[in-house]
């Protein structure tokens, strides 16, 4: 009995959680599943937040609670500030954010030379992203229910770590390999409820 205009239509009765969700992209408009969104440090690009939002919700809306993830990912951090800057793209203009300053294209007459210098960072998120779905299997979960769906992602970004702790230990030498057992316990960590990641404070966010 559905129809196309209805909502809150079941789109998988295997997944009944999954939702549709429009990219805007000539080649791949929809997409079926649920949002993640992804916070990564402004320099190195290690992942420090990977949430699913289910229910398809507005970009703008889940940057607080992926501020407040990574933030309770990094408390455990020696010396790791709170994020105070977000820099994300224009699905999150008019969002504002107590505490944390947001940059985005839609400010660029208005944002000083350093912001405009961190703005040119946003775009290397994109290519985490497409690591996360390619090489650590984002595209496609096997695990079932909305509890699988939190998990997924985590678990993903925790792979995508490991591939990013390993090619420093390749090419900074064994010195790193302390900074390995780090990660790995705080992996541990992760999964059993409170962790940290190393990480800077500013974070790059994109859905």
């Amino acid at each position: 009995t559905q129809r196309p205009k209805d909502k809150n239509k079941l789109y998988a009765l295997h997944a009944p959680e999954v939702e549709c969700i429009g990219k805007g992209k000539a080649r791949q408009p929809y997409e079926f599943g649920v949002k993640v969104g992804i916070a990564t440090t402004e320099r190195g690009n290690l992942i420090v937040g990977a949430r699913a939002f289910p229910g398809n919700p507005y970009d703008g809306h889940t940057l607080a609670e992926q501020i407040e993830q990574a933030t309770i990912l990094m408390q455990d951090v020696k010396g790791a500030p709170k994020p105070h800057t977000a820099i994300v793209d224009l699905g999150y203009r008019g969002v504002e954010v107590p505490g944390v300053e947001i940059i985005h294209r839609g400010r660029i007459k208005n944002l000083s030379a350093k912001a405009r210098r961190l703005l040119k960072r946003r775009q290397a998120v994109e290519p985490v992203i497409g690591h996360l779905k390619d090489d650590c299997g984002l595209r496609r979960n096997w695990l079932k229910g909305s509890e699988g769906d939190v998990l997924h992602p985590v678990l993903c970004a925790a792979g995508y770590n490991l591939r990013w702790l390993l090619r420093a230990v390749a090419r900074l030498g064994l010195t790193a390999l302390f900074a390995l057992g780090v990660l790995v316990g705080m992996l541990g960590r992760v999964l059993s409820g409170s962790a940290a990641w190393p990480s800077g404070w500013r974070l790059q966010a994109a859905n």
